[in-house]
């Protein structure tokens, strides 16, 4: 990897990792649903005039119908449901649950697309949903707070969007692989749009949000939605998909620092163990470490 690239990596994982923060500061006076709207829609309009520009509306029109299952299951729910997580549990906290998305994508892979799981990743993916068990059951307390919602369910709804994340990267696989990845991007974010538009209506705050929310989410749909998606497949293209969905493992370290700094959230012992467990247990589910693999003999 070159010292470029591994900018770039650190670069989007501080971005992704922000995006947790930014929903903290918006989703108090936007709501969980218009929340979502404003993030995909932002994105959209981002991502459309390069789409335009590279000359790939064509491949968006050819598929536009995967693209906007897509669209729903990797953008539209997952949005709604970290947003709904972040009205009770820390950025940080959503980031380590965020980064199970590779275990579930794994287990999906092997219950649908019967992908042969060795030994070493059976035993990866039963190490991280341990750790999730775990730290779900530290967090996950029932008494809902001023905003309606418990840790509890604020858990369930991170884990749920991981498990929409790890069928849409199988459900893309199966059914999009080869269509151009700026196409797929905005015809995905285009989609939610349109599916977040009537349930986002109808919560729409009454009070207006103020500045700071409206700046918090403009930065998450265009910085940690648009620029990121641009960042990430040119990522893949460079140094391929297996080095790439390294940017996991970063996320969460980013969304505690920027959750200490600007919302003095706490990093517990438990959130450091849990994280620790969920990560090891992922990097052998996905091939990433594995023990068994013999070095490369020299000459």
């Amino acid at each position: 990897m070159k010292g470029r690239d591994l900018l770039e990596l650190f670069s989007l994982a501080a971005i992704w990792g922000a995006s947790f923060l930014f929903m903290r500061l918006g989703v108090g006076e936007f709501g969980p649903f218009p929340l979502a709207l404003v993030r995909v829609a932002g994105a959209s309009v981002f991502l459309m005039p390069l789409l335009i520009w590279r000359g790939e509306l064509g491949a968006l029109r050819a598929h536009w119908k995967p693209i906007m299952l897509v669209g729903i299951t990797n953008s539209g729910l997952p949005f709604i449901c970290f947003g709904l997580a972040a009205l009770a549990i820390s950025g940080g906290l959503s980031a380590i649950f965020n980064a199970t998305s590779p275990l579930c994508g794994a287990l999906i892979a092997w219950l649908w697309l019967k992908d042969r799981l060795s030994a070493v990743r059976s035993i990866g993916l039963a190490i991280g949903f341990g750790g999730v068990l775990w730290l779900a059951w530290d967090k996950a307390s029932l008494k809902p707070n001023d905003a309606g919602v418990s840790p509890a369910l604020a858990i369930g709804a991170c884990l749920l969007a991981t498990l929409l994340y790890g069928f849409s990267a199988n459900f893309t696989k199966r059914y999009l692989t080869g269509v151009p990845s700026l196409a797929l991007a905005t015809g995905s974010q285009l989609s939610a749009t349109v599916f977040l538009a009537l349930p986002a209506a109808w919560f729409w705050p009454a009070r207006m949000p103020g500045a700071t929310s409206w700046l918090a989410v403009l930065l998450l749909a265009v910085a940690c939605t648009g620029v990121a998606y641009v960042m990430y497949f040119r990522l893949i293209a460079h140094i391929g998909p297996s080095n790439a969905i390294a940017v996991t493992f970063l996320v969460p370290g980013f969304a505690v620092l920027w959750g200490g700094i600007f919302l003095s959230e706490p990093l517990t012992r438990a959130m450091l163990i849990g994280c620790a467990i969920i990560l090891f247990g992922t990097a052998l589910a996905t091939g990433l470490l594995n023990p068994t693999r013999r070095p490369a003999s020299a000459g």
